[in-house]
Parts: structure tokens; sequence; C-alpha cells
């Protein structure tokens, strides 16, 4: 299913089909402000356990990132001390992947790994949508593979005829970016940029 939605005066009964399909385990597709994503609530461990399939993830030797609506519950999820704090209130809602240790709420299979991902994108819809979800929403970009066309990660239309199988919704955001996050580690205490993205750290 393909809904459209914009920056703002969505229609409520679109929105609350969404938070119903990602409350019974089904999973999305959407923009953020970097590139399409696909994703589930982070706290149903089924769908996670899906989205990893279908990424082909080993949750234990991969890091999983969560989508937050903003920075007041992250602490639910992820250890954070203050200057990290500091940091990420300077930076987001913005193009960054915050790398942080572990809270306690996150599901076992969040567990075998210590560390967590935390989005807080620069996109009004996949935050709106995390806001009436109250929960934070599992995130991994759409993959592409070698020699295809970006077209297939960047158009909805085109994201539906591929994926469409896949999810359970994909939101049509119009035309997504091809840049990733910047990812910042944070778990050592002093913040490390180890990949460059679209986001420019002010420290």
């Amino acid at each position: 299913m393909l809904i459209k939605l914009y920056e703002k005066n969505n229609s409520p009964k679109d929105l609350a089909r969404i938070v119903e399909v990602l409350e019974e385990g089904g999973i999305i597709i959407y923009p953020t402000d970097t590139m399409y994503a696909i994703g589930c609530h982070a706290l149903k461990e089924r769908a996670v356990e899906r989205i990893c399939r279908f990424k082909g993830i080993d949750p234990r030797k991969h890091n999983l990132s969560i989508i937050c609506y903003d920075l007041s519950n992250i602490s639910e999820y992820a250890k954070v001390d203050n200057n990290t704090f500091k940091l990420m209130k300077r930076n987001l809602p913005g193009a960054f992947t915050f790398i942080l240790n572990t809270g306690s709420r996150l599901p076992k299979i969040f567990k075998n790994r210590k560390e967590v991902g935390i989005r807080v994108p620069d996109h009004a819809v996949i935050r709106e949508i995390c806001q009436l979800l109250d929960a934070p929403i599992l995130t991994t970009t759409l993959p592409l593979e070698e020699g295809e066309d970006i077209e297939y990660i960047t158009t909805p239309e085109l994201i539906a005829e591929k994926f469409g199988g896949e999810a359970d919704i994909i939101i049509d955001g119009g035309i997504g970016g091809t840049e990733p996050s910047t990812v910042v580690n944070c778990t050592e205490g002093e913040a490390e940029i180890v990949r460059q993205g679209k986001g420019w750290l002010e420290e």
C-alpha cells in the first residue's frame, strides 16, 4: 500500500493506519532527511527480526539503529552522558546517527550488542509517526544492488515496485536523497566521526 504524506496537514486517518500497522508488528518504508529507509516498531522483537532477515543483517554483529521523535526519551533506550547530550542537542534533528551504549528498554535482540544507533531525522513525516506511535522505530536504509538504478531507492513508485512485497505500507514523501547520515561514535565519551555523510557536526 502506497500512502502519500506531506510535511504537515496529513490525514489523521492515514497516520492512524500507519501507526496501527507498526503496533501490529508490520513493516513500513518511509522518507528521512537522508535516504528512504525501511523500519518497524523497535520494541516488537519479531518485527525487528523480520527487518534483519530482509537486510541480511546478523544482529549479533551489526549495529542496529532507532529513530526517536526527540531527545526527551533517548535515555530510556541508550546511555547518554552530559557532554554527549549537549552535542546531540546542538545537532539534532539532523542527518546524524549517534552510536551510544544501549539502555535497558530495548528488546533482547539488541542486548547481544552493547551499542545502538540513535537518529532524530530532520524530517517531519517520520518524526510525526514516531511521536504518534510513542515508541522508537527501528531503521535501516533500503539496499541497492551493484549496478542497479538509483531510482529504485529514491522514487516512491519504483520503491513500491521493488519492495512492495516486503513492506506493509510505503510512504510517498517525494523523491528521496542518496547520501547517508553522518555516523558519530559516542560510546567512549569522546565523539568520533566514523562515517562522514550528509550531516556536518557542530562541536
